[in-house]
């Protein structure tokens, strides 16, 4: 078994290295530490860990289970791909896993809102179904251009009671949405909570989020041990914020055979502005209270991204994995527009899942791995999330309809 002697990071300042810990000003950092303290108080009682558990079992329908993909498997004519099934999670993604705990947090503290960003919109019916469970208010900001792309996820959370907040300002996408919802935060961070969508954002949201996900690297552990007598040679996520990644990486950290790779999105092409790889292409910076890898100009200011996958197109990413990166523990790739919609066409046609476009980044990369080893090795993608949402939009583009 892993020691996970990776767990207790952060430091006590919320750094990961050199990265994280609380860019804001003092007012707001007391803020943050009032979060910080409220979840360390109960993170570990019987009353919270039991709730949660109970929750994950009898609401969720966790554990999701390992999936063998033997026909996509033997398409790429190598490694044998596997998937952990985060797609069958109820709201169908691995977001209900900290949206449930951030939640539940947001009850303990007292608040009466719990406000969030969110880009696929699978944050925002996560957190809009956790809230409705818990009976808080939720107001999720949402940039235009994803409220068109994603309108079946639009519709969940407004059936699920959850105020929507169009975002115009910017490039209308995932990063106006989290200054959009920072900023109506702000004005009443009192009664309400600021429930961040991934391993990002200042002190303690990439440690709290990080470790309600890595229940997923948790029981993916113990599955595949199950299953293959091995652990997997391969771990394989895609990375945006880089939640689902972290979700399960963290149980694998000092498994020292075990590689570990994160997908970015290359978008249109490195060579062009239209892509969000943040890990690839980008310098350490700030932004939205925490440092990180960014893709900034020269005056420090983020670039616009763009992403065929609506929750990938930020131009920061988990403080954490810029730590990995530097202590090259997790290699970090990228896969392109047209590879992410052949894999999301191949994993549905040879395996009857229709991925979310954010997973179908993974699902490229594994098999373009694959196809470069021996069949007796194994590759477990995290498939974070089910392509519902995707299918008008990939319609369109492939004149399907």
């Amino acid at each position: 078994m892993s020691s996970n002697n990776f767990l207790p990071m952060p430091d006590n300042k919320g750094f990961f290295g050199e990265y994280g810990g609380q860019q804001l000003p003092p007012e707001l950092i007391a803020i943050m530490d009032d979060i910080n303290n409220a979840y360390l108080e109960i993170k570990d009682t019987d009353a919270f860990k039991n709730e949660l558990a109970d929750l994950m079992t009898h609401f969720v329908g966790r554990p999701s289970p390992i999936y063998h993909a033997k026909n996509l498997s033997e398409k790429c004519g190598g490694a044998q791909i596997y998937f952990k099934r985060e797609d069958l999670n109820h709201t169908g993604a691995h977001k209900i896993n900290h949206c449930l705990g951030e939640a539940l947090l947001a009850k303990h503290m007292g608040k009466t809102k719990v406000l969030a960003e969110t880009g696929a919109g699978q944050h925002g019916v996560a957190l809009a179904t956790a809230c409705s469970l818990v009976g808080i208010k939720c107001e999720i900001h949402m940039g235009e251009v994803d409220v068109e792309k994603e309108h079946p996820n639009v519709i969940r959370m407004k059936i699920l009671g959850a105020d929507l907040i169009p975002v115009s300002r910017g490039t209308r996408t995932l990063k106006d949405a989290v200054d959009s919802a920072f900023e109506a935060y702000l004005q009443d961070p009192v009664n309400s909570l600021y429930a961040i969508g991934s391993v990002v954002g200042p002190h303690p949201f990439p440690m709290m989020v990080r470790d309600f996900q890595s229940i997923v690297g948790i029981e993916a552990r113990e599955q595949f041990m199950e299953m293959e007598d091995v652990l997997p040679d391969y771990l394989v996520a895609c990375v945006g914020g880089g939640s689902n990644a972290m979700g399960l990486f963290t149980a694998f950290l000092d498994d020292d055979n075990v590689q570990m790779i994160g997908v970015e999105p290359s978008g249109k092409g490195l060579e062009t502005p239209d892509h969000a790889a943040t890990m690839t292409k980008g310098s350490p910076g700030v932004i939205h209270g925490f440092s990180c890898y960014l893709l900034q100009n020269s005056e420090g200011e983020p670039l616009p991204v763009y992403s065929i996958a609506s929750g990938l197109d930020y131009p920061g990413v988990g403080p954490q994995h810029c730590y990995l990166k530097d202590i090259k523990r997790v290699q970090y790739e990228t896969a392109t527009d047209k590879e992410c919609m052949d894999a999301f066409m191949d994993l549905s046609r040879y395996e009857g899942i229709i991925p979310a476009l954010e997973s179908a980044h993974a699902v490229a990369h594994a098999m373009k791995l694959a196809a470069t080893l021996d069949k007796d090795k194994h590759i477990l993608v995290n498939l974070s999330g089910r392509g519902d949402k995707d299918i008008d939009f990939v319609a369109k583009r492939l004149n399907l309809e």
